[in-house]
């Protein structure tokens, strides 16, 4: 269950899947038992949940929540190193920074896509896009098309780790990762 949970951070989350999971390792846990298990994790300080937000509902959804680890090194001391696992690492310290700035975070959905963050903080509102690189123009699409389908005046940001992360797309504000986490603009 741990290693499922840590190996996951950052993706959209179903019980079910975990119970699929278990299953195909031999075991057998059913939702709710899973569900107890994340609760446990996240009394212990372990996990944060990350509910998701429905931007055209305007409501926080009770499905699909993603999971953040209290400490990122958690993941590597369970699982070990792994390259794939830099970009939802990335995302795993944006979302613990931005709860420590005091917003209240939500994962979002417009259409099909997929928004990492949706943080709030008091009459704030901020749209936050974590990649680790775009090096194609499908990967520019994805990242930055999202942003331009909210009709709202919030700021928008794409955080990435590559030499060209700067400047503006659209009105869509793109900066490193690091510029974001040392910035006091938010």
């Amino acid at each position: 269950m741990v290693r499922y949970t840590f190996a996951n951070v950052g993706n959209t989350f179903s019980a079910r899947a975990v119970s699929d999971y278990l299953k195909a390792e031999h075991r057998s846990l059913d939702n709710e038992t899973v569900y107890s298990y994340l609760e446990k994790l996240e009394k212990a300080y372990i996990l944060h949940r990350c509910s998701r937000y429905d931007l055209q509902g305007k409501e926080i959804l009770k499905t699909q929540e993603k999971f953040y680890l209290a400490d990122t090194a958690l993941r590597y001391s369970v699982l070990g190193y792994n390259d794939d696992t830099v970009a939802s690492s990335l995302e795993n310290i944006v979302y613990l920074e931005l709860c420590r700035r005091g917003y209240t975070v939500y994962a979002c959905k417009v259409g099909n896509a997929e928004i990492d963050f949706v943080a709030v903080r008091q009459n704030e509102k901020i749209y936050v896009q974590v990649t680790q690189e775009i090096k194609s123009e499908q990967t520019k699409e994805r990242e930055y098309n999202r942003r331009l389908e909210i009709r709202d005046n919030y700021p928008k940001y794409v955080l990435r780790t590559d030499l060209f992360a700067g400047g503006n797309y659209e009105g869509i504000k793109t900066m490193h990762v690091v510029d974001f986490l040392l910035s006091g603009e938010f």
